[in-house]
């Protein structure tokens, strides 16, 4: 799914939506990292994780050393 670059205004104005205040010369940066962590989700969302169980469903396994110095 393609999406469209976030904006510097749209960055401040999705901060302002959230209660924070962006100064100007910050808000390309925020709109590059919020872009960046976007590809990065957007990957992840492709992994299948069909045959992979839950977290809760892993049972660690006590080893026991018995070896001898």
């Amino acid at each position: 799914m393609p999406t469209v670059a976030l904006t510097p205004p749209e960055a401040a104005r999705w901060a302002a939506r959230a209660g924070l205040v962006l100064p100007a010369e910050r808000r390309a940066a925020v709109a590059a990292v919020a872009d960046h962590i976007h590809q990065v989700v957007a990957v992840l969302r492709e992994l299948d994780f069909e045959d992979v169980p839950p977290a809760a469903a892993y049972q660690p396994v006590q080893e026991n050393h018995d070896a001898a110095v």
